[in-house]
């Protein structure tokens, strides 16, 4: 047996019961790499859990999620050698890569069936402070859309350059993410382009906001807490299982120690009769000492694992936005 856990534990999105054009329409991902495909995918999927979380209607929740499986797919203009490049960006390839945004709208915008949802590519990067791209625009101008998005995308993004294969550490994530929700203070003399920040609106805007919107950071925590909760009762239904298939290994080691010390026939034979009896399929006297061994070290990873777990929960529970 092996322990599966959906890390998203996500949302079925075939309950919207989306048109087979719109289907057709999200196809057009195919022409994404792998990887741009399932953050995509992964970011429709939280857009989704995070409007159901702000108690946003069905109706708008499916646009949204619509709007995020298509957020990213001005990339397939940007050229492979810098959208799966590995290391750090150099600025000259971070102006390429920020061109997908109204690569993407501008593709949306050019098919009636997709138009309607042109404010997923367009408004995933801009930020309520003003300091996102492609237009920089602030908080009056970002549809909610658009903020939801920017959280999920940003969320799965640390997600996935992390590699994360639990919960454990996710915290870390989060903390970034709090910290981008928080207003930046103006450096002196500041400036955009060419000019030194003096608009006063710009100026009040920055002392209130941060990137993104706090609220629905908070969905955001409430999520990996119930995703966490998850974990950890998928965790310990494994090591219930494991406990016992240790007890009914050791009942056999112990059973078949005893039919090795016993010179009476009979008692050999009754050892032996309860060792067959105990046995799952697959197992015998030549095998099962290294199936209970590797059934202990699961329990003990797992055991680990569990406690790392619940202090990640404690942690999550305690951050503050």
């Amino acid at each position: 047996m092996t322990e599966e856990f959906d890390f998203y534990s996500k949302t079925s999105l075939k309950s919207y019961n989306l048109s087979e054009t719109m289907r057709y329409q999200l196809g057009r991902l195919d022409s994404l790499d792998v990887y741009t495909r399932k953050h995509c995918e992964n970011v429709a999927s939280l857009t989704s859990r995070l409007c159901e979380h702000l108690g946003l209607n069905p109706n708008f929740t499916v646009y949204a999620i619509i709007c995020a499986y298509l957020h990213d797919l001005g990339k397939m203009f940007i050229p492979p050698e810098i959208l799966q490049k590995k290391d750090k960006l150099t600025n000259e390839e971070y102006e390429i890569m920020k061109t997908h945004a109204i690569k993407g709208y501008n593709m949306c915008m050019a098919d009636p069936q997709l138009s309607p949802y042109a404010n997923g590519p367009l408004y995933h990067h801009e930020a309520l402070n003003g300091t996102g791209y492609p237009h920089g625009v602030t908080i009056d101008d970002i549809p909610l859309e658009g903020q939801i998005i920017r959280v999920a995308d940003e969320y799965d993004a640390i997600v996935n350059k992390r590699q994360y294969k639990s919960h454990i550490g996710i915290s870390d994530t989060l903390k970034i993410i709090i910290e981008n929700s928080n207003p930046v203070p103006l450096v002196p003399n500041e400036t955009v382009g060419d000019g030194v920040f003096r608009d006063p609106k710009i100026i009040k805007i920055r002392k209130t906001y941060g990137k993104i919107n706090k609220r629905i950071v908070k969905k955001l925590i409430e999520i990996v807490i119930l995703d966490i909760e998850g974990e950890i009762e998928s965790v310990k239904e494994y090591i219930d299982f494991l406990k016992g298939e240790i007890k009914r290994l050791q009942t056999i080691y112990d059973f078949h120690t005893k039919a090795l010390n016993t010179n009476k026939e009979s008692e050999k034979n009754y050892y032996v009769s309860g060792c067959n009896e105990l046995f799952s399929q697959g197992e015998d006297f030549s095998s099962y000492q290294n199936i209970l061994a590797d059934y202990q070290n699961a329990f003990n990873t797992r055991t680990a694992k569990i406690n790392d777990l619940y202090k990640e929960i404690n942690v999550v529970k305690g951050l503050r936005v």
